[in-house]
């Protein structure tokens, strides 16, 4: 049956490891290897946040006007409305779209 989960260390400096759980896979389909983003929860954190420590600060900051980091953590994120559930279903469909085009197998030409 093969794995039904696998790590994906994300953020080399911070080491921010996600799981990622196989909840189902379909039957292969001819001529059809793109990958495919089926669903989504949340976003990941921002990168060189300083790990969970440093996201949980992250938030707080942004969230408060008066943190003593609020205004460095605001203009290093220049976006106050940070919202770890909001997803941008087309920015992630284009990312994917554009992972399938760089991973395509080139036809090799025979001499």
């Amino acid at each position: 049956m093969g794995a039904r989960s696998f790590k994906y260390l994300y953020d080399f400096g911070d080491g921010w490891t996600h799981t990622v759980k196989i909840e189902k896979t379909f039957p292969v389909v001819s001529d059809f290897n793109d990958p495919v983003r089926l669903d989504v929860t949340g976003r990941c954190p921002h990168e060189d946040v300083g790990g969970s420590w440093g996201y949980k600060e992250f938030r707080e900051a942004l969230a408060n006007k008066t943190h003593e980091r609020h205004d460095e953590l605001l203009e290093w994120w220049s976006n106050a409305d940070y919202d770890p559930t909001a997803v941008n279903a087309a920015t992630l469909r284009k990312s994917v779209d554009t992972l399938a085009a760089n991973w395509k197998r080139k036809s090799r030409k025979k001499a």
